[in-house]
């Protein structure tokens, strides 16, 4: 698979264009809510901000559950798109809203009636802790209801229905932040909750989110709107969602979790780089959101090529997608570096703490840049073409193996300054970065895997 000498197709760049816009429109506008967040709660104490990054990681890991199990259903579910099964894809959907529905409801619950024990997970600071009580407490609503929203708009995603998946996220994040504003400073009469503040609108945007994707889905023509046919799922189709979507699940799920102990780690190193590293993610969560927009996207179409049975396509798009992700990856470096010197700005945190956002922030500009091109490969073209277990065994290795031993020998073994341990923990992605290559340029990663499942019904 030659990656020098290559020229798309003609009408790759409108196809790809016309799906990452919405995702990229949606991934901009939650990412601003996220900066809004940081930026809000920094105005109110670097309590309220620290205290909200560490207790968000409940949300985070959540997201991270949210966006595995997206990718899993978009195996499958795009390439039933593609092949026209819709019947099938209401099966596949089912299964997401079981898995979901578990992990949500779990930690909805913990988070409701055992936020202390959930927040000294991350950190030991008396402030922190009880700042962190009192957000996941009213947060916790949030976790149930995205445990029934994020699968349906996954599916809708793979059915190409981007657009209203995004109108759908774009008004809830929209009323996020103007419930942010009004909850947190206490505008037009409302009494000011911060970080609590913060917390209530999570969860009245979250609800709102649900009630439109119940109205959407009896609304449209898609897949079956027979809950009967929803849950009557093969069980040949539970096999093959085991074998080809599962590793994807697991593999988002255990890196969220090694990702997660960079958090604790630096949760038990102080105030002032949890503080850091909470503006310095949304910002590069922001940055990036085109470069995520492509991975979504590029899921969706070669998905459906593949369902489609056009591999030699898919493959020659895989190739356009990924020299169109390095060319992003290098505007975003360049946007990020250039922003950097204005964004401490922003919040009000301590000098400790605006010196070390300002060393993360550089860092990023060349950390993202690997995030981006291993997302592409492992999170999107590995797991549309239904390799996703190569996927989940090279990450489980270089962050459970590599990075989380690294950070936690270089914390609390040789006791190395925070800026230290920050700067090894961002090794991970490109310790595994030629390993991916490597197994992409073979081509062995891609194959169709729809079944008939009509001819028994």
């Amino acid at each position: 698979m030659n990656l020098i000498k290559h020229k798309p197709r003609k009408g790759f760049h409108r196809d790809l264009f016309v799906l990452v816009l919405p995702i990229v429109i949606q991934n901009l506008i939650a990412s601003s809510v996220s900066m809004a967040d940081v930026i809000m709660l920094g105005r109110v104490d670097q309590t309220s901000l620290s205290a909200s990054s560490l207790a968000g990681q409940v949300q985070f890991l959540l997201y991270v559950v949210y966006f595995g199990l997206s990718s899993a259903l978009t195996i499958l579910a795009a390439q039933y798109w593609g092949k026209g099964d819709t019947k099938t894809i209401a099966k596949i959907f089912g299964i997401g809203l079981i898995m979901s529905m578990f992990f949500s409801t779990a930690a909805a619950v913990l988070a409701l009636f055992c936020p202390g024990f959930v927040i000294r997970i991350w950190t030991d600071v008396p402030e922190l802790i009880e700042a962190g009580k009192r957000y996941l407490r009213l947060v916790s609503a949030s976790y149930f209801f995205g445990g029934i929203s994020q699968p349906y708009l996954a599916i809708m995603k793979s059915c190409e229905r981007v657009r209203i998946s995004t109108v759908i996220s774009v008004l809830t994040l929209g009323l996020n932040v103007i419930l942010n504003a009004v909850l947190i400073f206490g505008l037009f009469g409302m009494p000011a909750m911060g970080i609590e503040g913060a917390a209530l609108a999570t969860s009245i945007s979250r609800g709102v989110e649900l009630l439109i994707c119940i109205w959407d889905f009896f609304r449209q023509s898609i897949m079956p709107r027979s809950f009967l046919n929803m849950f009557t799922i093969p069980v040949s189709l539970v096999k093959d969602f085991g074998k080809y979507s599962l590793p994807a699940f697991i593999n988002d799920a255990m890196w969220g979790l090694a990702f997660n102990m960079n958090s604790i780690i630096m949760g038990h190193l102080g105030s002032d780089i949890v503080a850091a590293n909470s503006v310095v993610s949304v910002a590069r969560d922001l940055v990036g959101t085109v470069g995520f927009g492509i991975a979504g996207a590029a899921s969706i179409m070669l998905g459906k090529e593949i369902g489609e049975n056009k591999l030699d396509m898919a493959r020659h798009d895989a190739t356009s997608i990924m020299w169109t992700t390095f060319y992003t990856g290098i505007v975003q470096g360049a946007v990020l570096l250039a922003a950097s010197p204005f964004i401490p700005g922003l919040v009000k945190i301590s000098d400790a703490a605006d010196g070390y956002l300002r060393v993360m922030l550089y860092i990023n500009v060349v950390y993202q840049m690997g995030q981006m091109i291993n997302t592409i490969l492992i999170s999107s073209l590995f797991r549309c073409g239904g390799e996703s277990r190569y996927g989940m065994i090279l990450d489980i290795i270089c962050m459970w193996c590599f990075a989380v031993p690294l950070g936690l020998i270089s914390a609390f073994v040789l006791k190395l300054p925070p800026l230290a341990v920050y700067v090894l923990m961002c090794t991970d992605e490109f310790a595994k970065m030629p390993f991916a290559l490597h197994h992409y340029k073979s081509g062995n990663w891609i194959r169709n895997l729809t079944r008939d499942f009509t001819v028994n019904e």
